[in-house]
Order: C-alpha cells, then structure tokens, then sequence
C-alpha cells in the first residue's frame, strides 16, 4: 500500500531537515512524499530543492495551512493519507507499522496511534495517547488524540472533501470530525509514532490564534448539537468522566507513559 504524505512548510528551515529526513528514512519503501511551501524566504526552497526528485514539490501560493494541504492530497496517488508539519518529525518504523495495520485489518478508514509532545531541541516533555473517541465527546473537548499519529485512508478523505479551508485554526480536528460523522472505521493504537513539536514561536506555543480557535470550536459544537455551547453541564461532567473511567487502556497509559 503506498502511503502519500504531505508537509506544508513557510519558513521552518531550522527544523525541515529533520521533518523531512524523518520521512524518507522510513524503512518503507513504497512512500510518495509532497511538500508545499508558499514562500518561504529563509532557505527552505533550497533545501526541498536539494533532495531532487525524492520529494514532490508545490511550490505556489496558498491561501493558509488547510489549503496547501489540500492541494498536496490532490495530487497524491496513495492508498493511505499521512501529513507532518515542517517542525514535527516521525520515528523509524511508524510507516511499515501503519501500512501493516491497514492491510490486516478487514475494514479501516482511520488510525489513530500516540506520540511524544517535544521543545525546541526535541526534548520529550509529554506523552500523549488516543482515547476513545465520539463526535459528541469531541466538541465537549473530552478525548485526547495526537495529529501526528493520525492516518487515514484516501478514500475516506475524498469522501469527506478534504480540510475545510476555512479554518485556520484546528482544520485536522474538523477532519478528524468530518470522518466521524460520516461514520468512518476507527482503529486506535498505542505505538508512539511521531513527535509533536511545541515552542513560542509555534502556531499552538505562541496562541496567537488562541479567539479565533475558540470561534471555530463553537462552530464545530453547533454542527452536532445544533446549539451553542454550554459550559459545565452535566453532559460535559459525563464525557470527561466517563473518558477517564470508562476508559481504562487510556487511563493506564496515559498515567503511567507521563510517569516515567
């Protein structure tokens, strides 16, 4: 199964190397990897350049992230749908692992496997691991997922239209919903795949878009409850409950993987 996977980039040269290295080292060898940079000014373009034709490249304004992501996934030919931001990076062996998943299981539109949080010099500072998730508890912000373990198949996500262009804020979380409501196949694993990068210049370290990702939050609650959002109700006490109690192969993970 050929694996496509995309990056979008804009000025991360201090990190790409190690993004797109992390990719084409995979001991995988049936990978199509797409890398999309608007403009980067900082020696991004030179570096992308410099793997020759081992890396597919877009080089071409955009209007934001979810767009240049759905222009990679346009041009892709995989069977299974993967992107990592310019600043992430994946571990040896999590492509294989994922493939080998979707090729022994009878029907699975999504994986969702687990992952290291790291600082500027790839220090790991937490683990995080897939709970089980509805798309009711996910507009309650009751569930825990790790977009760089995050794999699906590209049938899925054509059927869905890919990321909505319109959020520039959370647009993998309204993917990860968008499968969800038209009752996508789920698999979770615990196998950490990758690893996420936080920093103070970061989209998520810096929460500059901290009012905008709360509007679109609203907006993905609307969509499934068809009411504005409610905080502390008694449904939201029951989503976090029962994610921790009614859970338990997330809850030994997760308490005892940010114990050690």
């Amino acid at each position: 199964m050929k694996i496509s996977v995309v990056t979008i980039s804009f000025n991360q040269v201090g990190y790409l190397k190690q993004c797109i290295d992390s990719v084409l080292d995979q001991d995988y060898n049936d990978i199509e990897y797409i890398i999309v940079d608007p403009g980067s000014t900082d020696g991004s373009r030179e570096l992308i350049e410099s793997y020759g034709d081992r890396i597919i490249k877009i080089f071409e304004p955009d209007s934001g992230p979810a767009n240049g992501l759905n222009n990679g996934f346009r041009i892709a030919t995989g069977d299974i749908f993967y992107f990592i931001n310019s600043d992430d990076y994946v571990y040896p062996g999590a492509f294989k692992y994922a493939a080998n998943i979707f090729k022994n299981s009878k029907k699975i539109d999504v994986l969702l496997a687990a992952g290291h949080r790291v600082d500027a010099q790839g220090k790991i500072n937490k683990t995080f691991y897939p709970s089980s998730i509805s798309k009711y508890s996910y507009v309650y912000g009751a569930v825990t997922l790790f977009q760089q373990g995050m794999f699906f198949s590209s049938r899925a996500f054509k059927q869905v239209g890919g990321f909505n262009e319109a959020n520039r804020t959370c647009w993998d979380g309204e993917l990860l919903l968008d499968f969800m409501t038209s009752a996508a196949s789920f698999k979770r694993s615990m196998k950490k795949v990758g690893a996420f990068r936080i920093y103070l210049e970061s989209i998520t370290g810096s929460q500059r878009f901290a009012e905008k990702y709360k509007t679109d939050k609203e907006r993905l609650f609307k969509s499934v409850y068809g009411k504005n959002h409610k905080k502390r109700t008694i449904i939201s006490y029951y989503y976090r409950a029962f994610k921790i109690i009614g859970d338990p192969l997330y809850t030994v993970k997760h308490l005892l993987g940010n114990s050690l």
